[in-house]
């Protein structure tokens, strides 16, 4: 019987059938595979509660997703229309503009509520 995860030791315990359900060939719509669907949702939840991830800064947002997407900074003045936007953003002298939000979010698909972080 399946219930909500509410301490470490249940997730642990969780997380080692998640682990061991996923070691086994399911079968579509069997037993087991909507054990590994429910227990997979009631470990995210936990996790989501218990063990947030911190969003990232706009800045790194930015250098990363120019990294997964193998770009320069170079490219990312074209995005920004100015050399010199790319150095003060980085530099910290200018903050990013809602044309250069709305850009970023648009080329590099960095979401919008990332990248109107405070920073």
């Amino acid at each position: 019987m399946l219930k909500p995860i509410k301490n470490d030791v249940q997730y642990e315990d969780a997380l080692a059938r998640v682990y061991e359900l996923m070691q086994t060939e399911l079968k579509p719509e069997s037993k087991e595979s909507d054990e590994l669907e429910v227990l997979s949702i009631l470990v995210k939840e936990y996790e989501i509660d218990h063990y947030p991830v911190p969003k990232p800064s706009p800045l790194d947002a930015i250098k990363f997703r120019l990294e997964q997407m193998g770009m320069s900074e170079a490219e990312l003045s074209n995005i920004l229309g100015y050399r010199s936007r790319k150095s003060e953003i980085f530099s910290g002298r200018r903050k990013l503009s809602l044309a250069m939000i709305r850009k970023l979010n648009e080329v590099l698909h960095i979401p919008a509520d990332i990248l109107i972080q405070a920073y």
